[in-house]
């Protein structure tokens, strides 16, 4: 076993080369990692803990999302009833509940069935595999039909609104170019946000916090703004207000939504030079686009984000080709940040920020320097154990110790992995874990050499025995990472990835490493006695 063959060493040598290659850049200056091929210049992450940045945690707005479905069940009441010719009166949504009342009592057996129809199984719609009905329909001898979701149905709405949330946070902040942010479900409606590196937290709540809903409204020219302001507003028309402040009367019905983009981009107009931000509909949404355009030229429409109007140009000629232009005295940061908004997607319901916290990079930078010093002194205790009680074996030991350094952090550069505090400390239990395999190796050799074994034959013996211990007792660490990587979150995933890298690296070094020093050693040494 103590033969290495050329390609074996050619190998090993490689490994351990490419990891000072990938550890490298992290101890470079900026100039000349951008000077650097991409795959070799990347750097470590470091985590909030260790950078400083923004944590903050937001809720789901679930009473949102219970007003949002009773109304779609109220439009899907009033299409059913009027398609089979029954009279009612008081359609309405409120609280938890949709109610109607049929006029003619001898209908409202079949205004019940027909409503229940409406209730197909959790699980399809789009709502998902939970089980059971969405709401349950129940009248009185009054002829009242009361629709009530069903707590299933809530449930399932809730998990699905969080989960759509996070991903359309994780476009929204990935877009920013932030590195390694921490974004997790924290309990049933709530969740958490950490971004590294940010010096603004305000810009952070308000690209996670707009719901990001676009319309597009005609505005209603049938009376004044002064005149809806003082209380004449048109059936089908609202007052809102745009972002410096002015009132506009637009209609109630949107001609097109946000749903129906597939691009937004920033630039600037041909015409003032002002960051603009031009938008593209899908097939269908440039089909409605140019047909509402064409049909209205010379009126004016309102582009409407979260119920705040951006602006309300006039149609000058129809828009054909699916592009449209956004204007409202954006800046290129507001520009960027609505194009990000509108590529992301709107959130399913409205988020609010239930705790805020900014950590400084001061605090970061003592976390470092006291990762630092007690990695140190670690290292340096490890170091001086190992020569003191296994000689020359024992700086062969350190020698494979340094190599396993560089690995983790060559590795931990590679994959773009983030490092926190609790990583830091998994690497100081690694340098512990590392020795220790030697330790069991050189143990088993001079148990070797005290049976009167040769050196060559005692060194090989001790490797091929002290093997199967320590894999098992690796495999069984590993094991205890991967669990942690699973079910943990934030700090706990820090730790568990340090220690999984560090486990793997560990044993290449402590026995493959350390192997090819010793056996280079021997054969050219040819020692009688072996220092251990």
């Amino acid at each position: 076993m103590l033969y290495f063959q050329t390609w074996k060493t050619v190998l090993v040598v490689s490994i351990c080369l490419l990891g000072i290659l990938f550890a490298a850049p992290n101890v470079m200056s900026p100039q000349i990692r951008d000077s650097m091929p991409g795959i070799i210049s990347k750097t470590l992450n470091l985590g909030l803990d260790l950078s400083g940045g923004v944590h903050l945690l937001w809720e789901v707005e679930t009473d949102e999302l219970v007003i949002r479905r009773l109304e779609v069940i109220e439009g899907d009441v009033r299409r059913v009833l009027l398609a089979n010719d029954l009279g009612y009166t008081g359609l309405a949504a409120a609280g938890e509940q949709v109610t109607v009342r049929i006029r003619d009592l001898a209908e409202l057996s079949q205004g019940v069935s027909l409503i229940q129809g409406l209730s197909g199984p959790i699980g399809t719609g789009g709502l998902g595999g939970a089980g059971g009905q969405e709401f349950a329909v129940s009248s009185d001898e009054a002829g009242l039909i009361t629709v009530v979701l069903t707590p299933e149905a809530l449930d399932y709405q809730v998990n699905q609104a969080v989960t759509q949330s996070i991903e359309i946070v994780r476009r929204r902040i990935d877009e920013l170019g932030t590195r390694e942010p921490t974004i997790q479900r924290q309990g049933r409606n709530r969740i958490i946000v950490q971004v590294p590196g940010e010096s603004d937290p305000q810009r952070i709540k308000d690209l996670v916090g707009t719901t990001a809903r676009m319309e597009f409204r005609m505005v209603d020219v049938s009376v004044s703004v002064t005149q809806a302001l003082s209380g004449q507003v048109p059936v089908g028309a609202e007052i809102l207000y745009s972002t410096a402040g002015q009132p506009e009367l637009v209609r109630e019905r949107a001609l097109i939504d946000g749903e129906r983009l597939v691009n937004a981009s920033t630039g600037f107009s041909q015409n003032t030079g002002e960051p603009v931000v031009n938008i593209r509909f899908d097939t269908q949404g440039a089909q409605i686009f140019g047909q509402t355009t064409a049909a209205n030229v010379g009126q004016r429409f309102a582009i409407i984000l979260d119920n705040v109007v951006l602006t309300a140009p006039v149609i000058r000629e129809p828009i054909l080709g699916g592009n449209a232009q956004i204007s409202g005295n954006f800046t290129p940061d507001t520009a960027n940040d609505l194009a990000i908004l509108l590529r992301a997607g709107a959130l399913p319901a409205p988020l609010t920020v239930v705790e805020e916290r900014t950590v400084g990079p001061g605090l970061g930078q003592d976390s470092i320097d006291s990762g630092k010093i007690a990695s140190l002194i670690a290292f340096a205790l490890v170091i001086v154990f190992m020569i003191a009680s296994y000689g020359l074996f024992g700086v062969f030991a350190n020698i494979a110790l340094i190599i396993n350094v560089v690995l983790i952090f060559g590795a931990l550069s590679f994959l773009q992995a983030t490092l926190t505090l609790p990583g830091i400390a998994g690497i100081i239990l690694t340098v512990g874990m590392a020795v220790d395999a030697n330790v069991l190796i050189f143990e088993r050799i001079r148990e070797e050499v005290r049976s009167g074994k040769t050196p060559i034959n005692a060194t090989e013996t001790g490797y091929s025995r002290a093997l199967s211990t320590i894999l098992d007792a690796n495999i069984t660490t590993l094991i205890a990472a991967i669990v942690l990587f699973s079910l943990g979150a934030g700090p706990v995933k820090g730790f568990a990835v340090t220690l999984g890298i560090g486990i793997v690296t560990s044993v290449f070094t402590a026995v493959t490493v350390t192997r090819l020093m010793v056996a280079t050693w021997l054969r050219s040494a040819r020692p009688s006695k072996l220092p251990i």
